[in-house]
């Protein structure tokens, strides 16, 4: 996959790609990126890229022409690279869209500033206007980063397959608790389950873990999974052990 990144401040993302995961992923070739300023694109001396608001109101928004020609550069536009613009206007992005977005052998993600990007654009170059949650940030660079993360993980050969199966949603459940050495921290535990060996019974414990987790923090997600008569057994064992 090959992303580029629009934005008025490269350095903010640069550090991301060349550390970790994500530097091993561009070093064997799996992930190609390209960071461009849209200042650079700019039609004035003083390489201005916002302006005030038509019909009034606070802040700036950012100018149609420095962002066009940028997306022009990009290959953006119809029948070229996927447009992705961050926005908490946007469809709220989650696991599935991450996958989807994966499949693309190339994205153009822009990085929204200030009151957000003149309408204009949107409506002539981006494919996706996504949100990562109800809340609004000040940086669509860390908007960005945050899809860019989601995604490139995702690609095959980034990361084994093992260790996606059973991540939180990929299922529909949360993922379920887990500990390392020492098995012994001050007074604290590891569930002698884990220790035991006997893989079904850390099977069966661990899905019930998943399954606890998401019913207390996002029930939401186990609607019409066909998980009645488990939702059922727990909540009876959860009831019986709070009156214990």
């Amino acid at each position: 996959m090959n992303v580029e990144l629009l934005t008025l401040f490269p350095e903010i993302v640069r550090g991301f790609f060349e550390n970790s995961i994500m530097a091993r992923a561009v070093e064997r070739g799996l992930v190609s990126y390209k960071l461009t300023d849209i200042r650079d694109f700019a039609v004035d001396k003083h390489r201005k890229c916002d302006d005030e608001l038509y019909g009034g109101g606070p802040g700036m928004l950012m100018k149609i022409e420095p962002l066009a020609a940028a997306l022009d550069a990009a290959g953006a536009g119809a029948g070229g690279a996927r447009v992705v613009y961050m926005s908490p206007g946007g469809r709220l992005f989650n696991q599935a869209y991450a996958r989807e977005l994966a499949s693309e052998e190339r994205l153009v993600v822009l990085c929204g500033r200030y009151e957000g990007i003149d309408q204009r654009v949107i409506e002539r170059y981006v494919s996706d206007e996504i949100s990562i949650g109800d809340y609004v940030l000040s940086s669509g660079e860390i908007a960005a980063l945050v899809l860019v993360d989601a995604i490139y993980r995702l690609i095959p050969g980034v990361i084994t397959g093992e260790s996606l199966e059973e991540e939180s949603f990929e299922d529909g459940l949360l993922e379920y608790p887990q500990y390392t050495r020492p098995a012994l921290y001050d007074t604290m535990q590891v569930p002698d389950v884990l220790v035991s060996g006997h893989h079904a019974n850390i099977v069966r414990w661990r899905f019930k873990k998943r399954l606890e987790k998401t019913l207390l923090y996002r029930p939401d997600l186990l609607q019409g999974k066909g998980l009645e008569g488990e939702l059922r057994a727990l909540i009876r064992e959860l009831t019986e052990q709070g009156g214990e």
